[in-house]
């Protein structure tokens, strides 16, 4: 499996940290870097996701919309159980 294909269309909502969080924090800081250059969110769903917004328009947006939510989800909470879960 390739790494753009081992992304769910959405990330867990979970209140937790997963482990799906844990194995995409750098896509997490990817995205967030992208936002705050002003990268388009087309030109990410294809870089980081490998998905062509082009022929596959609603899931590519889904897809980089969920996971940038999730993303911010981790600046606001999930990081503290990032930290936590480093001292065990």
């Amino acid at each position: 499996m390739s790494a753009k294909s081992a992304f769910q269309d959405q990330p867990p909502t979970d209140a937790r940290l997963t482990d799906y969080d844990r194995a995409h924090l750098a896509t997490y800081l990817r995205l967030l870097d992208a936002e705050t250059e002003g990268a388009s969110w087309e030109e990410v769903a294809v870089i980081i996701f490998g998905i062509d917004p082009n022929t596959d328009h609603a899931r590519a947006e889904l897809v980089y919309q969920s996971h940038l939510a999730r993303a911010h989800w981790m600046t606001e909470n999930g990081f503290r159980d990032l930290i936590r879960s480093s001292f065990h």
